[in-house]
């Protein structure tokens, strides 16, 4: 029997769901896109009223009674930490949202590639034993990523690659060779979107542009999403803004809660947003490391035999890789780390055959959902109904049986 399956990537700062059906029904984007929060009532009446635990709220409705109710999210860098609320959010995305009966449908979920295998049981058990889903499977974000990636003309068929998934909360640079992640080669940076948001918020303040302080958070995003671009060099970019300005700068234009319009001047922040990535001492003092260096790190720590697959197939995944340039520029400084250390090994050993190191970063136009994508087109191959787990083995193994992907036996 076909079924269709309901695709849900719940990440820390948004969540992403819909169906992927098969033929002309499939979809390319999910069907929503809502922040994973949920919003709950301070203090409940009653404590044995269970209709105090129907008002809750979740995504936009839930950023929109942050005055008057408790807004907090159920997953933290990326693992779930409170699972009865993690319950509600899911109900009511289900019911909610896609407005569908789980036990028509599998479902594939999504995780973190380092998520406790406890995390993976409770899991199955919400939904089994909650939702009644005919069928879980629960896929690693770097690995979908990867999968969504092939969408691209200049990827390898192959599913050895490093992902570079830069989303809200965090970025993580993850190496999978033949499918498996190699854990202890993962790399992470607390740095991405929102980091950006609150870099470019300072810079408006800074300059005391005529924007409303409950507005400003919002105007930063959109100044980010709509302006924002990674350049070659720094020093060239400002040359350029100071020679022609009127080319250069941008008008933003936004309406207050009172109706009244105002303008805000954009200009360094465009590139300086992005920048963060490749130079984040501009943001912090903490974390110093350009993102390149973080990549040619994680690489160099892996297999050797997979070192040159993993440097020609690194895919981007998330929001704030979308940044126009910003692969171009990434795959311009890991060259140039490479080119380097290739040419030092030659000046040591001159009659030593070593050959060049080919560095290929991967666009698509998938990349902004990549991990919802990636599911849907997993979840569409004959081989899926082999790897979910049914309802019949939860049953005769219980949520154990969550512990090990049907993929990969042997882990």
């Amino acid at each position: 029997m076909n079924r269709t399956t309901i695709v849900m990537d719940n990440g820390t700062g948004y969540t992403k769901m819909g169906f992927a059906g098969m033929g002309a029904t499939s979809n390319h984007v999910p069907s929503f896109v809502i922040p994973t929060v949920i919003a709950q009532p301070k203090k409940k009446q009653n404590n044995k009223d269970s209709l105090a635990d129907l008002k809750y709220w979740i995504g936009n409705e839930a950023e929109s009674r942050r005055k008057e109710m408790s807004v907090s999210s159920p997953i933290q860098d990326g693992i779930v930490e409170d699972w009865d609320m993690m319950e509600k959010f899911w109900n009511r995305c289900i019911y909610g949202y896609l407005q569908c009966n789980p036990e028509n449908h599998y479902m594939l979920l999504t995780e973190p590639p380092l998520n406790p295998p406890e995390n993976r049981e409770y899991s199955a058990e919400v939904m089994f034993e909650t939702f009644q889903v005919p069928g879980l499977y629960i896929g690693v974000q770097a690995v979908l990523a990867l999968i969504a990636s092939k969408v691209a003309d200049t990827a390898d068929k192959v599913m050895t690659g490093t992902v570079v998934d830069s989303g809200d909360g965090v970025t993580h640079v993850i190496p999978v060779v033949d499918g498996y992640v190699i854990g202890s080669c993962i790399r992470h940076v607390p740095l991405a979107g929102s980091h950006i948001t609150g870099f470019i918020s300072q810079m408006l303040r800074e300059r005391k542009e005529p924007i409303p302080p409950v507005d400003i958070k919002k105007v930063a995003r959109s100044i980010k999403e709509r302006y924002c671009y990674a350049v070659p060099k720094l020093d060239k970019e400002f040359e350029k803004y100071d020679k022609n300005p009127q080319d250069k700068f941008k008008k933003y234009e936004g309406t207050d809660r009172n109706g009244r319009n105002y303008t805000v001047d954009v200009g360094y922040e465009r590139f300086l947003g992005p920048e963060l990535f490749f130079n984040p001492e501009i943001f912090s003092d903490e974390h110093t490391v350009p993102l390149p260096d973080l990549v040619d790190s994680c690489i160099t720590e892996s297999p050797i035999d997979s070192r040159r697959l993993l440097y020609r197939n690194i895919c981007l995944s998330g929001g704030s890789t979308m940044f126009k340039d910003f692969g171009r520029r990434l795959q311009k400084d890991i060259s140039k780390l490479t080119k380097g250390r290739i040419e030092a090994t030659r000046k040591a050993n001159p009659n030593a055959t070593v050959k060049d190191i080919k560095v290929n970063v991967i666009t698509h136009r998938m990349q902004r959902f990549a991990v919802w994508f990636g599911g849907a087109m997993l979840s569409q191959l004959p081989q899926f109904q082999e790897m979910v787990i049914t309802k019949e083995d939860y049953e005769e193994h219980g949520a154990h049986i969550a512990r090990a992907s049907r993929v990969f036996s042997s882990m």
